[in-house]
């Protein structure tokens, strides 16, 4: 198992690429469940959640194959075996959003309950609620969702949904089933979140027929069949975001090419009102920061407003910024998992509830630390870059789930960190 050892201290300076999205190449993967025609993903990330995802893909009998420069080729042509097995959807729960596309385009699926997660539960209920209105019969047994459409129907039809929650991935499971039932659907209270844009479009690139996707109405009217495309995922805007707090709390100039601000708006408003400078370009966001920031108080909440993704990686900023912070976490109810470890590093957090009050230290001090999920993970680099002294960062498979080589990213801007195989006794 590999861990991370970062001595801190260091300024960081350059320039890096941000990378695709993982939320959005997941559901762009899926989406090619839904035609029998190639399709070429490009601008993929390297990360252990898309390799999960391939090996879903090529277990249902689809042709995958990607190269080293993140194009994913995708052939469904063959696809003959239309389930989604535990011992793949318990790796990473984006499992589920194969549930719409089989169902859409193979008329009956098998798909795996994913289950918590550390960082608390995901109820599906939304997305099986979404489908039967669209009439999919689906029954619970033993553990998994099996799907079908009644005897003489050959595709769902069109429904007026609107979810209890915001969701999104239920909101791009509907989309993408809506996208070949006969009819209109209308997603109320529909997600925002830029990936839910970019799947959209390329979902439109295959033929399908969709209007406000990025709003809380998105309108699908659905097409007998799509055909294949090829298409860039969206550039990662969690993953700009960790960078962005990441050079706000060591200090430094940098350019993150490809980052796009328009995603960020809420980040980069609270990084600009504890001192920092962040400029927007056609290509790019560039930051710089120095001396100790301000101390800023935030609540997380859907997009667009302050992203439950990157809500780790600013109280670790809040923790060394001037001034006494509260973060109120409204998404997930065990998103405080961090803090125990920012403590082993002098860190002045207090718990109540939902909400976290930072009293703001001058340093942090190096220690072990253990990521216990994939934001904590980045939350816990940003602390070994500033802290004194060297940190070790166990656990970082979590941290291969959603960032692609973040410790080689690291290291081109000057930080010292370093990847090492863990020994065992």
């Amino acid at each position: 198992m590999d861990k991370l050892l970062i001595r801190g201290g260091r300024k960081l300076r350059g320039e890096i690429p941000i990378s695709g999205a993982k939320n959005a190449a997941l559901p762009e993967l899926c989406a090619a469940l839904l035609t029998r025609e190639p399709v070429r993903l490009d601008n993929v990330p390297h990360l252990q959640d898309v390799a999960t995802m391939l090996r879903l893909l090529r277990n249902m009998g689809v042709a995958a194959e990607r190269d080293a420069q993140g194009v994913v080729h995708l052939d469904a042509s063959a696809l003959d075996q239309p389930e989604a097995p535990y011992e793949l959807v318990k790796a990473m729960r984006a499992s589920v959003l194969a549930l719409g596309p089989l169902v859409a385009r193979m008329r009956h699926a098998r798909v795996s309950l994913p289950g918590g997660c550390a960082i608390g539960s995901r109820p599906v209920d939304q997305h099986i609620k979404g489908l039967q209105a669209m009439g999919a019969q689906i029954v619970v047994d033993h553990g998994y969702m099996v799907a079908s459409l009644p005897a003489g129907r050959v595709r769902l039809h069109g429904a007026r949904i609107t979810t209890d929650m915001v969701t999104v991935t239920g909101t791009e499971n509907l989309m993408m089933a809506a996208a070949l039932a006969q009819g209109e659907t209308v997603l109320e209270n529909a997600a925002q979140e830029p990936e839910i844009v970019d799947l959209g479009e390329m979902l439109i690139a295959m033929g399908a027929q969709i209007e406000g996707h990025g709003t809380r109405r998105i309108r699908i009217q659905g097409v007998e069949q799509l055909h294949g495309c090829a298409h860039r995922v969206v550039a990662d805007r969690i993953e700009a975001g960790t960078f962005l707090c990441a050079v706000a709390a060591t200090g430094g100039d940098v350019l993150l090419r490809h980052g796009r601000a328009e995603h960020l708006e809420a980040v980069i408003e609270k990084l600009r009102e504890a001192g920092a400078t962040v400029a927007a370009f056609e290509d790019g966001i560039r930051i710089s920061s120095t001396g100790r920031l301000k101390a800023q108080t935030f609540r997380t909440t859907e997009y667009p407003g302050f992203p439950t993704d990157m809500q780790a990686q600013f109280m670790t900023l809040d923790a060394i910024a001037e001034g006494i912070s509260t973060v109120t976490e409204t998404i997930f109810e065990n998103r405080f998992m961090h803090v125990n470890e920012l403590l082993r590093l002098g860190a002045k957090i207090q718990i109540d509830g939902k909400v976290a009050v930072i009293e703001g230290v001058p340093r942090l001090s190096g220690a072990s630390v253990m990521a216990t999920d994939l934001r904590a993970s980045a939350s816990l680099v940003i602390a070994g870059l500033v802290a004194q002294g060297q940190t070790q960062v166990e656990r970082i498979y979590h941290l291969d789930r959603g960032y692609d080589r973040m410790e080689d990213k690291l290291c081109a801007l000057g930080a010292d960190i370093e990847r090492v195989k863990e020994t065992t006794q």
